[in-house]
């Protein structure tokens, strides 16, 4: 059976930790940004980890990793 490939899309939105989460950035930060705090914008610019439900498929994705 051959090697399993990186899916593309997923490897350029997630990456994992030394640890080995899987982490993501926050949506709602791209436009319509006037009526948004500053203080809500700067929160958009951190990373979060992914939940635990979403886990599985996005480890099977980045499995060339």
């Amino acid at each position: 059976m051959p090697k399993m490939k990186t899916h593309k899309g997923t490897a350029k939105r997630f990456r994992r930790t030394g640890t080995g989460k899987i982490m993501r950035a926050k949506a709602f930060k791209s436009h319509i940004l006037t009526k948004k705090s500053t203080k809500r914008k700067r929160g958009f610019r951190q990373e979060t980890e992914l939940a635990p439900a979403d886990r599985k498929v996005i480890t099977q994705r980045l499995a060339g990793n």
